[in-house]
């Protein structure tokens, strides 16, 4: 966008908010988002990446997966220390919390979110960390946001297969065990493109089955971290077909 109110108002929002790392502002009655590089203070300068060049492959990954048509925010303006992208909408996980939604309209949202990671991985791309608090959907369109898979020079397949993976226990962290529901959102993933990916991660977890005997007793009372891979070894030991 190269309106120069819309620019103005990017100055300004970069004045009020100095070094923060992510803000949201309106314009024209749509919401954007500001990020800026992060600022590491401390001992975090040593013990991360450098803030400058993270920022930078940021810009790039969503430059070449724009071109390349994947789901992902419209990059409005970058330069070497901000970006700018469009709003995409509430996230899944808000969704779930979101009053009065009808069970049907939740089931649906998940199922899209499905079909998206299924068609996402059919465009030989992964994400890296697709839990329900990084993918938007709203009025039936999903969007992934802040990909971390290094789509280059690393085994693709491993990389959906942990995709799928931290889906479903994001699935079970946030739903717990409602095997339905979830089991059908698995179901248009493997419906929709995601069968390879879906039998390969099976055969890779046939040997930790054992562990879900171990994790049965925390099933129900263990961290919100702990209790899904339970259920997540479970979803995949009860279908062999």
């Amino acid at each position: 966008m190269n309106s120069p109110s819309f620019n103005h108002l990017v100055t300004n929002m970069l004045a009020a908010h100095p070094g923060e790392r992510v803000c949201q502002f309106e314009y024209e009655g749509k919401k954007y988002w500001l990020k800026q590089t992060e600022r590491l203070q401390g001992a975090m300068r040593l013990l991360k990446a450098d803030p400058h060049q993270s920022f930078l492959k940021e810009v790039r990954v969503l430059q070449r997966l724009a071109e390349l048509q994947a789901p992902v925010p419209k990059l409005i303006q970058a330069d070497e220390h901000y970006l700018v992208l469009e709003d995409v909408g509430p996230t899944v996980n808000q969704w779930l919390s979101a009053p009065g939604l009808e069970p049907a309209c939740l089931q649906s949202i998940l199922n899209d979110s499905a079909k998206a990671l299924a068609g996402l991985h059919k465009m030989a791309l992964a994400h890296g960390r697709p839990a329900l608090r990084d993918i938007s959907w709203q009025q039936g369109r999903v969007t992934f946001i802040d990909f971390e898979a290094n789509q280059q020079g690393s085994n693709l397949l491993m990389q959906q297969i942990r995709d799928l993976l931290v889906y479903i226990h994001s699935l079970y962290r946030y739903l717990g065990p409602a095997e339905q529901m979830i089991g059908e959102a698995i179901k248009h993933y493997r419906n929709t493109g995601g069968e390879r990916v879906w039998r390969h991660t099976q055969t890779l977890l046939a040997g930790w089955q054992w562990l879900g005997f171990l994790l049965r007793p925390f099933r129900h009372r263990g961290g919100r971290d702990l209790k899904p891979i339970y259920w997540v070894l479970r979803s995949f030991r009860a279908e062999q077909s």
